[in-house]
Parts: C-alpha cells; structure tokens; sequence
C-alpha cells in the first residue's frame, strides 16, 4: 500500500469539478468495497456458526444458557487472525511495481483472510447488536467520505498525524493484550473510533486527488481502485470493530 499512498506527488492544486472519469473512478472503489463486506459477513458467519469449520479456528464452549460462545482461539485461528498485517507488511516489499491484477488479489486475500477472523463476531456479539452496529458505521463511513471528497481543505497533514495515530493503538493494543485492564480497552476503542473515522475522510480525499495525478494511466487506476478499496475497506472494518466493542451487546 506505500506504493499507493507515496508514489504519486498530488498536484498542488486540482480541478475540483466532478467529471465522468472521476465518479467512474469512485464507483468502482466503493463497488469493490460494498463487496470486500459482503464476502467479509460471509465468511465471518461461515467460521462463526458452521461447527465444522468453526472448531478449526476457534475454541467454543456452551454455556448453562444453551449459547455456544468463544472461549479462545487455536493455532490456526490465531494464524488467521494476524495474517492480514503480515500480508500487508510483505506486499510493501514484494510488490514494488504492481498490476492491476496483482493489487486486485492482494485485497480479495486480504477481504478473504480477515472475513473469516471475523467469526469471533458472529460468536461473541448477538445478531441485532451486529445488525444495529454495521448500520451506524456505514451511515458514519458515508458521511465521512462525503466530507473527504466534497472539502476543500487539504487533508494531508492530518492523515500523517492520524497513520501514527494507527501504530500507537496497534503497540497499546499488543500491550493490552497481555494486561487485559478494561480502562485501557475503553481508551483504545475510542481513540480508534476516531483514528479511523479521520482516515476514512482522508483516504477518501487522497483518492480523488490520486485520480487527478494518475493522468489516465489505466494500469496505475485499477492499482489505485483496489489500493484505495483496502484502505477504505479496513477503515470500515476498525470503525466497526471499535463500535461493538463499545457499545455491542455480548451473547
């Protein structure tokens, strides 16, 4: 994804006129992402509720009250789990000069590989706090990317701020991970609320901008459709995740 983010200066100033080629471009980012979240939720609710492939990543157990919840995950699980970042960390090595093509598998694996982490999901939060929690992100990420493709102001320093913003939560959340205090989990689920919410209006407006540096390059366009489908993508998914740790109701 450094490719994307750094390889093309974005001019100083930018015909902010929406064109054919423009909206063209942004559909076809967000039809890739609307998909990226319906394979996610399809998957999540595979890995969650079919037992056979559920008992391969996640260790459950029912409880008095008849629910089958998560009490941890195996080995294969936790290798599902962190394999996304490890993805993505490679691919800034691996792939210096990628095609469309290229870029396009690197977020379907990406989309597959977190979809199916996600059974915890399905297994830890009930369906109608799932429901409610997708929606208010979805209203939340659309208006977000709203503001980031209709302001004119420049948000560049502020998605810099925000992308160290994402390697502080993700050193507390390892942290957390080992002192399991709840005033921390609180902090980091809010401050990643926010982290990603800014991004999401961020990466919406270094898209628009990238479309206007690529030039018509078609090649670099669909490396920047799915590029820009990631980010969004993961944007999407943090918000969620923060949001039902928050406020979702637990099974």
């Amino acid at each position: 994804m450094s490719d994307f983010r750094n390889s093309h200066s974005i001019p100083a100033t930018a015909d902010m006129s929406v064109d054919a080629g423009l909206r063209s471009f942004m559909l076809g980012v967000y039809n890739k992402v609307a998909l990226g979240l319906l394979v996610s939720a399809a998957l999540a609710w595979v890995t969650g509720s079919y037992p056979p492939v559920r008992d391969l990543l996640f260790s459950t157990a029912v409880f008095p009250d008849g629910v089958t919840r998560l009490t941890g995950m195996t080995l294969l699980g936790m290798i599902v789990a962190f394999s996304p970042l490890v993805v993505l960390l490679g691919s800034n090595f691996v792939m210096k000069n990628p095609t469309a093509g290229t870029a396009g598998g690197l977020y379907w694996l990406i989309v597959a590989l977190i979809g199916a982490s996600m059974g915890t999901v399905v297994l830890v939060y009930t369906g109608a706090s799932v429901i409610q929690t997708f929606l208010i992100t979805a209203a939340a990420f659309g208006a977000l990317s709203l503001f980031g493709y209709t302001t004119k102001k420049d948000l560049t320093g502020f998605g810099s701020f925000l992308i160290m913003g994402v390697i502080g939560l993700i050193i507390a959340s390892v942290v957390n991970i080992f002192l399991q205090n709840s005033m921390m989990q609180l902090i980091i689920s809010v401050l990643g609320v926010l982290i990603f919410a800014g991004l999401t209006a961020y990466d919406t407006q270094r898209l628009k901008m990238t479309y206007y540096a690529l030039g018509g390059d078609r090649n670099a366009m669909g490396v920047a459709t799915s590029y820009g489908a990631l980010s969004l993508y993961i944007n999407f998914i943090n918000m969620f995740q923060f949001l039902l740790m928050l406020f979702g109701g637990r099974r």
